[in-house]
């Protein structure tokens, strides 16, 4: 099994990150739209990070709310950071190991796609998340595809040649909850007769 910053760093000098962006953006959409309402009700500026920001794109969509003060992206993989900077725009990237990265700042909004199963210990990043990277109100959003109930990603991690974490539903939002978070929501986002839905799980601090 490789690294899963080598595959997806190959997957940038290819191209194949425009793909990951497209076929992510309904779910993606779902999940943004409904931090960012929050923080148009709350009505302050905010801060948002981005785990496993690929080429940036969606730390440059939110860099591009009127409400929003800094958005950071941060990705272990050197291509996707350079896809992401080559791409302009209002925004920051941080080039690090997720596994082992200790965040300076702390965020109002924090987002993740298709990033937590390939980490070493999600349960203890979302703890870290928790604990270290959220400022009090704080939310953490994060959209999973590869879960048990969604048969069609049983055969991704040999596809795709590297280890993938398998959890059900269930026992992702276990791990919200042990993480201290508050408020914890999940549901199927882009869900159609073909597809199960992309897993979206959220909590506050």
């Amino acid at each position: 099994m490789r690294k899963p910053t080598d595959v997806f760093g190959e997957w940038a000098e290819i191209g194949k990150d425009i793909g990951m962006e497209e076929s992510h953006a309904i779910a993606v959409d779902e999940m943004i739209s409904f931090a960012l309402k929050e923080r148009l009700n709350i009505g302050k500026n905010f801060s948002f990070l981005d785990i496993g920001c690929g080429n940036g794109w969606v730390v440059r969509n939110v860099a591009n709310n009127t409400l929003c003060n800094r958005a950071v992206g941060i990705d272990g993989a050197k291509q996707m950071i350079a896809n992401a900077e080559s791409r302009g725009g209002d925004a920051e990237y941080i080039l690090a190991n997720i596994n082992s990265f200790n965040s300076p700042e702390k965020y109002d909004v924090i987002h993740s796609m298709e990033v937590l199963y390939y980490l070493e210990d999600p349960s203890y990043i979302v703890r870290k998340i928790s604990d270290s990277w959220l400022n009090k109100g704080g939310r953490l959003i994060v959209g999973l595809d590869h879960y048990y109930e969604n048969t069609d990603s049983h055969s991704w991690q040999e596809e795709v040649g590297t280890q993938m974490l398998m959890l059900k539903a269930e026992e992702w939002v276990q791990i919200f909850k042990i993480a201290g978070l508050d408020q914890i929501e999940s549901w199927h986002s882009n869900k159609h007769a073909d597809w199960v839905g992309t897993l979206v799980i959220t909590g506050k601090k």
